[in-house]
């Protein structure tokens, strides 16, 4: 019966649209006049009505962040230092494992963090002082995510040390965890960039000073003060080191093929 409603409206508004009768273009004026019809209110009475608004909402949106938000969030962690900041929205933790926060670190809008226990007792993700996250970043952390100091994560990046499921269909079929060695850690050095919407996959190491840029699916390790960009993200060009920085990049971590690093020798 409803079904049957629905398709006899569509039927009615379809044959108003494409009417020419004068009552129905009429209609149609006066629907078009009711859409478009605005008051031309004076500035002196909009002015301060806009001030007052944005007053009420700065103060409800900071007693959210310093009486809600923010202390519950820090509730959360299990260690977490000096200065924390985060938005009027309470982040989203599922499942058990510790979270360490340094200090000053800006965890902004509401961010995601899924721990899985079913490859380590306690799944762990660290991030280190001075960093900062933007909005709907998602983190999932079956055994470590590891962040430095000082880096910027840019709004709507993925970070995940396992894949979810595993690559065998037999064994989604029957739902089976994915093997413990292909759950990989995830670690960035201190001073990494990551641009909006990144995805990062399990295992990969972003070197000291990289940039990452918007948009890029990093599935190998980059190296120190690298820029790499795409899908996947390639090597685009690479930063002058700091003279603060170490000249000698770090090994390659075992679990990844010969070569995986980005930009490396012969790249």
């Amino acid at each position: 019966m409803a079904n049957g409603l629905n398709r006899a409206v569509s039927e009615l508004i379809h044959e108003l649209a494409k009417s020419e009768s004068e009552a129905v273009r009429a209609l149609r004026r006066l629907a078009k006049g009711v859409n478009t019809f605005s008051i031309a209110a004076p500035r002196a009475v909009t002015r301060p009505a806009l001030l007052a608004y944005i007053a009420a909402r700065e103060t409800y949106s900071f007693g959210k962040r310093v009486f809600v938000a923010q202390p519950l969030f820090e509730a959360y962690t299990t260690r977490c230092g000096k200065n924390l900041r985060t938005g009027d929205k309470l982040h989203w933790v599922q499942g058990q494992g510790d979270i360490i926060v340094g200090d000053d670190v800006w965890i902004d809008g509401k961010c995601t963090f899924t721990f899985a226990s079913s490859y380590a007792e306690r799944p762990t993700i660290e991030i280190g002082s001075g960093t900062g996250i933007g909005n709907d970043t998602e983190f999932t952390i079956g055994k470590r995510i590891t962040i430095g100091k000082h880096c910027i994560i840019s709004g709507y990046t993925r970070f995940f040390d396992s894949n979810g499921h595993p690559s065998d269909p037999d064994d989604r079929r029957v739902l089976k965890p994915v093997p413990a060695d292909q759950v990989r850690p995830i670690t960035l050095g201190d001073d990494v960039w990551i641009g909006k919407g990144c995805i990062i996959f399990p295992g990969v190491r972003i070197g000291e000073g990289a940039i990452v840029s918007g948009g890029s699916v990093v599935r190998r390790h980059v190296p120190p003060y690298a820029v790499v960009a795409g899908n996947p993200a390639q090597l685009v060009f690479r930063l002058p080191r700091p003279d603060r920085a170490e000249r000698s990049e770090q090994a390659e971590p075992a679990g990844q093929p010969a070569g995986a690093s980005l930009g490396g020798d012969g790249a």
